[in-house]
């Protein structure tokens, strides 16, 4: 009889905690628009949701330790004419969040450190050349000022924030609408899907499809795909009966998945958020009350289950804080910011460990704050990496951590002379007999 082999896997063991009332954001008005984005988006400073608002869209932008009731007159970022869709931090400026509406605009805004005491309604930019509602924006992973759009007119713009120009217009590589898109680690490539069925792996600067993959999933509800650090494609969608799917494909051979696993029957798009990392996918289905988390590895079936954290509510949105936002001290390798009807409350995911040192293992070099590139290098063919940064440095040892709390020695007072001294704790006789011999020998 042959003994199953468990697969050793450091985030096995891997589990979820939603933290306690007094740490969420409480009386948050969660947009009801119909549409498949996140609605939230979060950052080592901030976290912000769009928001219900009358009269256009709006959302709102709250410290990350601003936690518990949000005032109904809590300042609001509001310049938009119509529902915002999509909103996104810039991954090399903390204070800058870009925005996009049914209005047809674009918006990029400064959020200042201080809670301001109005809403904020002047962006620093509007960028407009879309036709139809904006619903995807996203910014480059490592070239400053360079910020993508998509919008129901099936047309990708990539602009320069920084002159407020449309650097590269791509109206012509989607025939119907573009459900989401997503850049390779370097981005020199962007992958979308499209309600067309195709999965399209995109080359901006030269303005073609390098390759695409008809129907990875035979379903008609709509698809998600994400690249993975090793530049292959993570894929979100549903079967033919209706059944949500994830795959695994390399976009040199498409003719074959790598890996495809069938999950369970739900309306709810599976929404991936990938850790290049630790090479983990956390799946989160809009309507679903649980997270899902694989990990994806070179070995056979290449995608495995790792474990599922379950809670009572469903998530209208979610956000996903970036490595350098999280509590390394405590072992903790991702958060999520999840959205109820109401209010927004964090989710940990933490590795227990025994140890209390940094645990490098857990937390390799990851993407820093700092642009590897210019927008002009960029747009004239040049590539680079993300520029990384150790999180050592935000490990703080369990000294440090607790509280300190030192009694006055009670030894250090001298004991007043003569007969004022207490003899409290001595027995009355022996008490006298000593305040004698202390008279003889003075």
């Amino acid at each position: 009889m042959s003994r199953r082999v468990v697969r050793q896997s450091k985030f096995r063991h891997v589990f979820g905690q939603a933290l306690k009332a007094d740490q969420c954001y409480e009386d948050i008005r969660v947009s009801k628009v119909t549409w498949d984005s996140t609605f939230c988006a979060v950052n080592p400073k901030f976290v912000a949701i769009i928001v219900e608002s009358g009269g256009g869209g709006a959302f709102l932008v709250l410290p990350l330790g601003k936690t518990g009731r949000v005032d109904k007159n809590h300042p609001l970022v509001c310049g938009h004419t119509a529902p915002v869709l999509d909103i996104d931090w810039c991954p090399h400026n903390d204070n800058v969040i870009a925005s996009g509406s049914e209005d047809c605009t674009v918006m990029v805004w400064q959020i200042p450190d201080y809670v301001p005491v109005r809403s904020i309604t002047e962006p620093i930019v509007i960028l407009e050349g879309h036709s139809k509602r904006v619903g995807i924006v996203l910014w480059h992973p490592t070239a400053r000022n360079v910020l993508l759009s998509a919008g129901s007119d099936n047309a990708i713009i990539i602009w320069n924030v920084g002159t407020g120009e449309a650097l590269i217009t791509l109206p012509d590589l989607h025939s119907d609408l573009i459900y989401n898109v997503c850049w390779n680690r370097n981005g020199s490539l962007f992958c979308t899907t499209c309600k067309d069925k195709k999965v399209r792996v995109i080359d901006p600067r030269e303005q073609r499809i390098t390759t695409e993959k008809m129907a990875p999933h035979d379903g008609m509800r709509p698809m998600r795909a994400i690249f993975t650090r090793e530049g292959y494609i993570f894929t979100t969608g549903f079967s033919r009966m209706s059944q949500r799917e994830l795959g695994l494909w390399d976009p040199k051979n498409f003719d074959e998945p790598i890996a495809l696993q069938e999950m369970d029957t739900s309306n709810g798009v599976l929404l991936p958020f990938y850790d290049a990392d630790s090479s983990v996918v956390y799946l989160c289905g809009k309507g679903d009350s649980s997270i899902r988390y694989f990990e994806i590895t070179d070995e056979p079936p290449y995608v495995h289950y790792l474990s599922t954290f379950s809670s009572k509510e469903p998530q209208k949105g979610m956000g996903f804080m970036v490595k350098r936002g999280l509590d390394v001290s405590r072992c903790e390798i991702a958060r999520f910011y999840k959205l109820h009807e109401r209010k927004c409350e964090p989710i940990t995911m933490t590795v227990p460990r025994k140890s209390d040192l940094f645990q490098d293992d857990l937390y390799p070099d990851t993407a820093g704050p700092e642009a590897a590139l210019d927008a002009e290098e960029w747009i004239s063919g040049k590539n680079a990496d993300p520029t990384i940064i150790s999180l050592r440095e935000g490990y703080i040892p369990p000294k440090n951590r607790e509280l300190k709390f030192a009694k006055k020695n009670i030894l250090d007072n001298k004991p007043p002379l003569g007969p004022r001294r207490s003899y409290s704790t001595c027995d009355s006789n022996f008490a006298v007999t000593l305040h004698g011999i202390y008279c003889k020998v003075n």
